[in-house]
Parts: C-alpha cells; sequence; structure tokens
C-alpha cells in the first residue's frame, strides 16, 4: 500500500475507533497487528478471545479494556488466577492510572475496592456473582487473564462458572497462552456470551533458539533445515555413550555419567552472553541445593555497587518480619546467594523472598534463578535463557515426561520482549535424555484445552436458591465440559453407523444352511465366557489362600520359597502385617539374600516348615549378620519339598459347561463342513457388537453427564436437608457460603455441633484438617494438642466417613479426607507461639513444613475460617463457633502470615 493510502486507512480508523487511537498513543512502542484486530474488535462491542504465546503481549489487549471502561465511566474487573499475578497487575495499573481508580480483592488483600478497575482473583468474582453483590453494578468488561486454566484440575471449574453466570451486557476479555482447539473455545463461548471474535497469533515475539549441552559443549538442537536432530550433536552422544560404556550396547548406560557441575553451567552460558537464565529443576529441595552449589564454589555475579543495591532493596522487603523469624527462615544464606547473583523461586519460600527474587531479576541485579515449574505459571520474570536439568518429573503418583504443553510453557520464558533479539531453551544433557524425544517435544503445536468442570455442593445450593433446579440444570449444560463431551458425539456416532454397516456385512458371511450360525455362535461364547470366570474365580480362590498364608507369618518363620531366582529356604524377618492384599515379606535365604518377596514368588500357600531365633539387634544389611543366621537357616533340619498332585480343573466339575457342551454337539449347525469359517466370521461379528454396544454406552455417559451428576448431587442435598425442591433451607443457605473443596463437609460439622466448645487455637488445629493436603506420605503422630481437639477430629472423621459413604452410592466423587499434618503448626501458631516453635512441633510428629509453605497454609486456614465466621447460622443466631473462627483468624494473621496482608 502506498503512503497516502496509509495515512488514509490509519485516519479511518482513528475516526472509527478514536478510543483506541487515545489508548495506543501511551505505549512507546507499535502494537502487533493481532493486538490491533483484539483491541479493534472490542472497540465494535464484541468479546475477544486472544490467544498467544507468553510474553507477547496479550495484556494490551485487557488494558485496553480497562481504558474502555474509564472512558465510558463504567467499571472493569481485572481477574487473575493467582493472588502474586493480582497483585503484580494491581501495581502496573496503579502506576498507569493512579491509586484513586484502581482497587484490588484477593481474600488475602482489600484496596479500594469501589474503584472503577478492580483486580481480583477468578474465585473472588465468582463468589460476587453467587451472593449477588452491588458490586457487579455498573460493570461493563470483565478480562480473564491466563484463561487456559480452566482446564486446571483442581481450580478450572472457577473460570467456568464465572464466564456462565456474568450479566449478559457483560463483554469478556479472555486471554490464553497458545492452545490448539482455540476455535472450539471460542464456538463455545460464543454460544455463552454472544459474538465473540477469536484471535490467534502463534508467533513469538522472540525467536527461540533449541539447544543442547552435553558435558561442557553447547549444540543447536536441530541441524540447517531446522526440522531433524543435529547430525553433529548425535554424533557427538553417541561417542561419550560408547566412552561411558562401552559394554551395554543398546541400552541406556548410566554408568560413570555425573550430572554438570551447576556453577560450571553457569560459566558456560555465562561466555556464550546468555545470562540471566531461568533453570527448571522439579524439586524445592533441588533448587536450594543448586543455590547453596554456587555460593560454596565461590560464584559471584554481581559487582560491589550492585550488592549494596540488592541489599537495600532485600531490606525494604523483610522490614514487616520480625527480627526473630529471620534466622529461622534462613535469612542470612539467602541474602548471600542474592548478592551473588543466585537464589532459589519455589512454593517454599515466603511470599516476601519470593517477591524480592522476582523484583532483582527483572531488575537484572539477580542473574541466576533455580525455580519450580511454578515460576511458568504467569509471573513476569522472562530471562534471556532457560535451562532444563531433567526431561519428567513428579506428577503427585509418579515421574512422568513433561508433556509438549510443559516444555513451551517453561520454555516460554526465554528472551525478553524489547532487550532480547533472541531467546534460548538449553537441556542438559543426560544417559536418559534423547535428542530426538526432545526435538519432538520442541517442535510439537498440539496443546488442547480441556475442560475440568464438574458440579459441587456449594454452586448446586447457590444456583437453585437463584434459577430454581430446572433452570439451574440448563444453566450448567451451557458449560464448556458439556459443549465438549456433545461435539464428541457426533464423532462417535458415526463411528457406530460405520460399525453398524461392518455388523451386516459379518452377519451375511456367517449365513449357514445348516441353521442358526449366530445361535450356535452365541453359545460357543457363553462356553468360553463361563470356563474363563472359573478360571478366573479359582485364581482369586488361590491368590485369597497364599495372601492369608503370608499374612499369618511371624518373624523367625522358615518357609520354602518354590521357585525363581529365590528359590529355597528363608527366613522370614518383617512380615510385613499391614491390612493389605498385597503383603511382602522381608526374608533372609540360605543363599544370604535379604529382600521382600511378593506374591509372583508363591502360586500357592506358605506354610512354615520351623523356627530360626532372630537377634534383636539383626540388621539385614550387615553381611556378616547375614551370613550367621543363613549358616543356622542351614544347620535347620526341615523336609524335602512334596510333590503335589496337579489340581483338576474346576470346570470339568461344572454342571452349567457340561449342559452348554451338550447344546453345541446338538445344535445342527455343528455338523456343518464350514463350520469353522463360519465361526471366525461369528468371533468378528461378536467382537465389533461388543465395541458398538461400548461406543452406545460412551454416548449415554457423555448425553447430559453433567446434569445427571447435577441431579444426584441434588438428591443428596435434598436428603440432608440443604434443598426442599426449589428452596434452599437455612441449612443451604449456609452451605451457599462455604467455598471450601470440603464445603458439605464443613457445613455438617457446623450443624452437627461437633465444633462447639473448642477454643480459637484448637478450632484452628481441626479445620486445618480440612484445607490441608501433604505433598508426600506422612507417617504422622497421632498425639493431639488437646482432649478437645482429639474428640472433635473423631466426630469430623466419623461425619466424613458417612457423607463419603453417601456420595459412593450415588457414584458422586468422594469428599477429600481430612488430613492431620497441619494440626499441630495450626494450633501453636494460634496460640501466639513463635514460627521457630511452629515449625518444630510439625517436625516432632513427622510433618516436614517450610516456612513458606506454613504460610500457604495459613492463609487458606484463613479464607475457611472467615467463610465460618460470617456464614448465616440455621438458627438465625451467632453460633460460638463463628466468634471463636473470627478469633482465631484475628491471631493467625500476624508475623510471616500478615506480611503483605492488609486487615
Amino acid at each position: 500500500m502506498s503512503a497516502p493510502a496509509d495515512r488514509y486507512a490509519a485516519a479511518r480508523r482513528r475516526m472509527k475507533h478514536p478510543e483506541f487511537d487515545r489508548f495506543r498513543t501511551g505505549y512507546p512502542f507499535e502494537l502487533d497487528p493481532f493486538q490491533i484486530g483484539a483491541c479493534e474488535a472490542l472497540a465494535d462491542g464484541h468479546s475477544v478471545l486472544v490467544c498467544a504465546p507468553t510474553g507477547s503481549g496479550k495484556t494490551v489487549v485487557g488494558e485496553f479494556a480497562v481504558h474502555l471502561a474509564l472512558a465510558s465511566g463504567q467499571k472493569c474487573f481485572y481477574t487473575t488466577p493467582i493472588k502474586a499475578l493480582s497483585n503484580q497487575k494491581f501495581n502496573d495499573l496503579v502506576e498507569r492510572h493512579g491509586p484513586d481508580a484502581v482497587g484490588l480483592l484477593t481474600g488475602d488483600n482489600v484496596i479500594n475496592a469501589g474503584a472503577p478497575i478492580v483486580v481480583m482473583t477468578t474465585e473472588v468474582l465468582r463468589n460476587m456473582l453467587y451472593v449477588g453483590s452491588t458490586s457487579i453494578d455498573g460493570l461493563a468488561y470483565v478480562v480473564m487473564d491466563e484463561v487456559h486454566y480452566l482446564g486446571d484440575r483442581f481450580r478450572g471449574a472457577v473460570w467456568e462458572e464465572v464466564i456462565i453466570h456474568l450479566p449478559a451486557a457483560v463483554r469478556l476479555v479472555s486471554l490464553s497462552a497458545t492452545v490448539s482447539n482455540a476455535e472450539e473455545f471460542g464456538e463455545w463461548l460464543v454460544t455463552v456470551r454472544g459474538d465473540t471474535r477469536v484471535v490467534v497469533h502463534e508467533q513469538r515475539p522472540v525467536p527461540l533458539w533449541q539447544h543442547m549441552m552435553v558435558g561442557n559443549r553447547l549444540f543447536d538442537l536441530f541441524g540447517g533445515d531446522g526440522s531433524t536432530v543435529n547430525p553433529e550433536l548425535k554424533r557427538h552422544i553417541t561417542e561419550r555413550m560408547r566412552h561411558l560404556d562401552p559394554g551395554l550396547r543398546g541400552h541406556r548406560p548410566t554408568r560413570g555419567w555425573r550430572p554438570p557441575h551447576r556453577p560450571d553451567v553457569i560459566a558456560r552460558l555465562d561466555s556464550e552472553g546468555l545470562l540471566p537464565l531461568i533453570t527448571f529443576i522439579f524439586s524445592r529441595v533441588g533448587c536450594d541445593a543448586a543455590v547453596r552449589q554456587c555460593v560454596l564454589s565461590g560464584l559471584w555475579l554481581t559487582e560491589p555497587g550492585e550488592r549494596d543495591e540488592i541489599t537495600t532493596i532485600v531490606e525494604q522487603h523483610i522490614a514487616a518480619i520480625p527480627v526473630e523469624d529471620l534466622d529461622v527462615l534462613g535469612y542470612w544464606e539467602w541474602l548471600d546467594g542474592l548478592r551473588r547473583g543466585v537464589a532459589a523461586h519455589h512454593a517454599g519460600l515466603i511470599p516476601a523472598f519470593k517477591e524480592t527474587v522476582e523484583e532483582l531479576f527483572v531488575r537484572g541485579l539477580v542473574r541466576v534463578v533455580f525455580a519450580t515449574e511454578t515460576l511458568a505459571l504467569g509471573i513476569n520474570m522472562p530471562a534471556r535463557s532457560v535451562v532444563l536439568e531433567r526431561m519428567s518429573k513428579f506428577n503427585g503418583d509418579t515421574h512422568a515426561d513433561i508433556t509438549p504443553g510443559e516444555y513451551t510453557q517453561l520454555t516460554g520464558r526465554a528472551g525478553r520482549r524489547g532487550i532480547d533479539i533472541e531467546g534460548h531453551a538449553v537441556v542438559l544433557w543426560s544417559p536418559e535424555a534423547d535428542p530426538g524425544r526432545v526435538a519432538g517435544l520442541a517442535s510439537t503445536r498440539t496443546y488442547p484445552l480441556r475442560s475440568s468442570f464438574r458440579p459441587s455442593y456449594n454452586m448446586a445450593v447457590n444456583l437453585v436458591g437463584q434459577l430454581g433446579r430446572l433452570a439451574a440444570r440448563e444453566l450448567l449444560e451451557l458449560s464448556f465440559a458439556q459443549f465438549q463431551a456433545d461435539r464428541s458425539v457426533g464423532g462417535l456416532a458415526k463411528q457406530i453407523r460405520r460399525s453398524e454397516d461392518t455388523l451386516r456385512e459379518y452377519a451375511a458371511q456367517m449365513v449357514c444352511d445348516r441353521g442358526d450360525f449366530a445361535e450356535y455362535a452365541a453359545l460357543r461364547r457363553e462356553l468360553s465366557d463361563r470356563e474363563a470366570g472359573l478360571a478366573r474365580e479359582g485364581a482369586r480362590t488361590r491368590r485369597g489362600a497364599v495372601v492369608a498364608s503370608l499374612e499369618a507369618l511371624r518373624p523367625g518363620d522358615v518357609i520354602r520359597v518354590p521357585g525363581g531366582r529365590r528359590a529355597g529356604l528363608a527366613v522370614v524377618l518383617d512380615p510385613d502385617v499391614r491390612p493389605h492384599d498385597d503383603p511382602r515379606p522381608l526374608v533372609l535365604t540360605e543363599a544370604r539374600w535379604a529382600g521382600r518377596l511378593s506374591l509372583t514368588d508363591f502360586p500357592t500357600s506358605v506354610e512354615p516348615l520351623g523356627t530360626v531365633r532372630i537377634p534383636k539387634t539383626f540388621n539385614h544389611r550387615s553381611p556378616q549378620e547375614r551370613r550367621d543366621l543363613a549358616s543356622r537357616l542351614r544347620a535347620l533340619d526341615v523336609p524335602p519339598p512334596e510333590r503335589r498332585a496337579r489340581r483338576a480343573a474346576p470346570a470339568a466339575e461344572d454342571g452349567q459347561i457340561a449342559t452348554l457342551r451338550a447344546a453345541i454337539r446338538a445344535h445342527p449347525c455343528h455338523q456343518c463342513p464350514d463350520r469353522e469359517a463360519h465361526a471366525r466370521w461369528a468371533e468378528r461379528y461378536q467382537r465389533l457388537e461388543r465395541e458398538t454396544a461400548a461406543l452406545h454406552r460412551r454416548i449415554e455417559g457423555r448425553t447430559n453427564s453433567l446434569g445427571r451428576t447435577f441431579d444426584r448431587i441434588c438428591a443428596l442435598l435434598d436428603d440432608r436437608g440443604y434443598l426442599a425442591g426449589d428452596e434452599t433451607t437455612p441449612a443451604g443457605r449456609q452451605l451457599a457460603r462455604i467455598w471450601s473443596e470440603s464445603d458439605l463437609l464443613v457445613a455438617e460439622c457446623l450443624r452437627a455441633g461437633v465444633w462447639d466448645g473448642l477454643d480459637a487455637a484448637e478450632l484452628a488445629a481441626v479445620v486445618s484438617t480440612l484445607v490441608y493436603e501433604s505433598r508426600r506420605d506422612e507417617s504422622i503422630s497421632d498425639r493431639m494438642p488437646t482432649a478437645a481437639v482429639r474428640d472433635a477430629l473423631a466426630a469430623t472423621t466419623r461425619i466424613w466417613a458417612e457423607l463419603a459413604d453417601s456420595e459412593e452410592d450415588r457414584s458422586l466423587p468422594r469428599t477429600r479426607e481430612p488430613q492431620l499434618g497441619f494440626v499441630w503448626a495450626a494450633y501453636r501458631w494460634t496460640q501466639r507461639d513463635g514460627l521457630d516453635r511452629v515449625l518444630t512441633s510439625a517436625n516432632e510428629v513427622g510433618v516436614e513444613l517450610s516456612a513458606g509453605d506454613f504460610v500457604r497454609w495459613c492463609k487458606q486456614l484463613l479464607d475457611l475460617l472467615e467463610q465460618i465466621a460470617v456464614a448465616p447460622s440455621p438458627s438465625g443466631v451467632q453460633a460460638p463457633v463463628a466468634v471463636q473462627a473470627r478469633a482465631a483468624a484475628r491471631i493467625i494473621r500476624r508475623g510471616v502470615v500478615a506480611q503483605g496482608m492488609f486487615p
């Protein structure tokens, strides 16, 4: 386009979108086409969905919604998934629009809540919608930053609740990371929000180069064509693997390999000009250990003047923390790392420490951060380079490979817009890090957004109270979860139609002139199923007998292992008598091997053949002690192994099998010369018929699935007196104000009065069991702070067990069982003990609790206590438990817990 034409087009846009023209002049850089397109759609009155990579500037569209609201005298709510992001966005908007125009609501903080622009967590907006808050009046725009969070299995439902319940006149600005089904998500938004424009931008603002570091050498991951693995990298790794362990061809050798020294990695990347960098280590302990390794190596990445500036900033951030807590928090070691330009960032740090690291990194004073993956979730901490030490992480159950979406989210931190001309992602090579797999992760562009929405008890009483049961059910069926389920039904229906056509072809192939071959095939199928069922039943009976015999063993029993590598005599050291169906006794064999056996080692029941005395101080890891005990075992006089008679198959004695075999022999098709050819077609027919029936069941399960779940929830709430038809009862109105994962359990405990009579510290201890969730298996002492706490917890657990049974009867997910890991910490903190004593008390009962975890659980406990304090009592009279909840909240909100919070 010519220059005059460009000027004419720009003038037309200014005439059509004068507010956008005023808005864009406030930025020192030219906006990208996708930002312009999304802003113009918003100015034209549409809702918008913007999907773009991390760091591409999609928040500009959200800021334009803020501008439009201020220009028109209306309101805009800016929602984020986490409090840290809300705080960050609040500061950004205050700097741009001034403190009078911007407020903050996160549950922790309440600042200028009546402002025209309010930043809040998504949960806060959801709660406003349910209680019918007048704050919604005059609301014109809602920005949902990081809207892809609706796929989060724990909190994702909140996003869908907000999108569904917002007044129709509110325009929605949805900002998402890149997802491959943006159009599908956009189609759903159109169904629930009306006209919505989808803007997808896939190009990163700063190009990203992919590397692999092998030892101290840095290689490009891709070759010259940009799509295949660099052949030089492959050759180097092959040579290195051969050098590590030439005897293991075709395997992944680890013998002789050591991970690179982290200070050496930093020095190598620094020499390439690739700092500042973030190294992702999927372990809090690993992050802290990495910082210590750098400090002990004498690493310095800062100049003397920078160190003084770091100290000044640190002192500003920790000013509100009591001096006596600094040693407990490891302050001096933490400060030493910061002054060297190195820090950790993870959920185990208290908020003041994390915020300090974020500020210092953004300012370029901290140049290396070792972080867990939580840093990738929206915090504004871009780097020039990102390093991944491993390609797997613990997902709560097991170590699993990271997904393409996770890889993109993590490496998306690399490359600072306006600072770097390119970003760099570096994977550290190990024998398990195959460059082909890394290349696959780096080049995959399929990240579908999947809904995690499901109705809850709190949601049900709120919706029924506002809309009635039928309208509430219809509203739930507008969810993205149901939208996706309904769309998938179309594909299943096509598959069923294809299967039915094929079934007709199979039926034609098995036609027999002797008789009804389908009838004959059904008899054969019934016989096969009966024989298989009896075999399984026999295997279960034998397994049960083996389990019972193993559970009956005692230390010192001598048994015979019938076969396998451990065949022969063995003495039982620890029978593993915990109640479960897979006992694994610890034994010592006559060959001096000590270890645990499993059910696979015992095809039949075990019988003790004698006993051997085991010394009380016996240590099975001591070679000498193993040798001595094995000698006594070999000297024992035990009978030789018996030859067992082969058991007759139970099928031979079964009357039903005999009847079926007779019917098969008597059937006319049994004599057909083409019988087995027909039978092969019949087997295909039966297999496809079963698959088609399964497809029908999947369709039935998906159609109106959320509505059926909602019906089951309402039925349970009816039975327990929270709902009465289309009305919520007084108990239901109390439940409607409990926004907890264990909402109904909280309401049941309040209604039963099992927490009445507890003082503030005792109540905090008991309520903590409904918010705390351990990160690992914990062997917690059953010692409780007081008898009242013990009795209240016993009553709470009884109520939970009864509720869980009711949920199971109705095929509903079970409410999470109360967990005891935070009881002592909550009790001592509410008793006004110091942080040192609180963390020590947790460790004394078997709970590893970092200061950051302590603060996080305290804030969740505060949320629930404050809900209990204000939830309306069914009697209409303020309950004593509400008074104690309010008192506990006041005490908890102190010291490191109160840091950064407002009363």
